[in-house]
């Protein structure tokens, strides 16, 4: 019986999924694995049992990933599962900085009282009169799952979009509209779009990437969003730019001490992902995700461990092995099972920056002196039994 333990409340979409062969549990010392979405896990004790967490979300801040990795622990995001929340709200975004809606909806709530109401507007609607998006420069900086679908919905409303991404991926590349022009330099971006929005992950790179040198780039009157993540714009920047005019509007869905006090800026409160239909999602994929990892030892959508996929395993028996990307890696591994006595009857290797996963299918049992012995060297961290061999066997 495997055990999952959730930091957060998880949408029974999918906790629903989990099998007679699964139980939730409280006590996360006993999990098998973890389903999270914005609890803290740093200084978290993450136990030897813990084989994978689920973070129910794209941002994985939260939780310690190299710590992670150095133990074995493969941990999951679920890219692309709130991409439509996040898309619709951006493009509100765009029509609330085009057009003072909000204003005007406060100019209708302070002015309730006022029995004539419907003749003052005449006179008092013109303050917040905005401008179209039809026809209007969009800018999408990163197009991964959302920036490819905001990307794509502008272009479908009228406007001239502009998409770039250095790394874009091949199944992005063919997501993306045909209207949408690939720009290979982002100051393109900066020196002609009306409109630009973020959505790239928060690096040491991307840290404070729009900041006074590349507000001083944009056309004086542009609108910059950001519903990607906070530390992407130098707020002190941004207020000195909404202050002089140069940036109309900062739409903005990480509210704190300065964006929350700017003057120009439309702040919302994280609201990006929260629909009822993105949290159904997301963890309906991070459920996914664990019970494959657990099941058959396969790897999607990982943070800190590369891509594998073996599929289900047919033979006696599958081996996972976590290790340092570090030469004579494989041959160690192999000439052990060997040594053994078991033959291998597939196996893969991928790595991914200092850590590297082997899943091994073999045709007959191994024995627990291998399996100890396959534990002991230098650069292992951690040797999973995925598909049990024989009654005892130790994991």
């Amino acid at each position: 019986m495997k055990k999952i333990h959730c930091l957060n409340a998880i949408s029974k979409y999918g906790t629903n999924l989990l099998t007679e062969d699964y139980a939730l549990t409280d006590n996360m010392a006993e999990a098998d694995g973890v389903l999270v979405r914005s609890a803290a896990m740093h200084d978290m004790e993450l136990g030897d049992n813990l084989l994978a967490i689920a973070r129910a979300g794209a941002g994985v801040n939260n939780i310690p990933l190299e710590k992670c990795a150095d133990k074995g622990i493969v941990v999951f995001n679920t890219p692309g599962a709130n991409a439509n929340g996040v898309k619709e709200l951006v493009i509100a975004g765009m029509l609330l900085a085009s057009r003072d809606i909000v204003g005007g909806i406060q100019w209708c709530k302070d002015n309730k009282d006022d029995a004539n109401i419907n003749k003052t507007v005449e006179k008092s609607k013109k303050a917040f009169a905005g401008t179209e998006i039809l026809g209007k420069k969009l800018g999408v900086i990163g197009l991964g799952a959302i920036g490819a679908q905001v990307a794509n919905a502008a272009a479908s409303l009228g406007m001239d979009v502009y998409g770039y991404d250095p790394f874009i991926s091949v199944n992005a590349a063919w997501s993306l509209s045909r209207a949408v022009k690939h720009i290979t330099a982002v100051d393109t971006i900066y020196q002609e779009c009306d409109y630009i929005t973020i959505h790239v992950p928060l690096m040491d790179a991307t840290k404070k990437m729009i900041n006074a040198d590349v507000l001083n780039q944009m056309k004086d009157g542009v609108v910059v969003l950001n519903f990607a993540r906070d530390l992407l714009v130098d707020d002190d920047a941004m207020a000195e730019a909404l202050k002089s005019g140069k940036v109309r509007k900062y739409v903005s869905d990480f509210p704190n001490a300065k964006s929350a006090n700017m003057e120009g800026a439309i702040v919302i409160p994280h609201l990006g992902a929260s629909t009822e239909e993105s949290e159904d999602n997301c963890a309906k994929m991070a459920v996914e995700e664990i019970m494959d990892y657990l099941e058959n030892g396969n790897i999607r959508n990982s943070v800190n461990y590369p891509a594998c996929d073996m599929g289900v395993c047919k033979v006696a028996g599958r081996l996972a092995v976590h290790h340092l990307n570090i030469p004579n890696m494989i041959g160690q591994v192999t000439g052990t099972v060997a040594a053994g006595g078991v033959n291998i009857s597939d196996m893969t290797n991928k790595s991914r920056d200092k850590y590297a996963y082997t899943l091994l299918d073999l045709e007959s049992p191994v024995d627990d002196a291998t399996l100890a012995k396959l534990r002991s060297i230098d650069g292992v961290l951690r040797v999973r039994v995925v598909k049990l061999l024989f009654r005892g066997q130790l994991e």
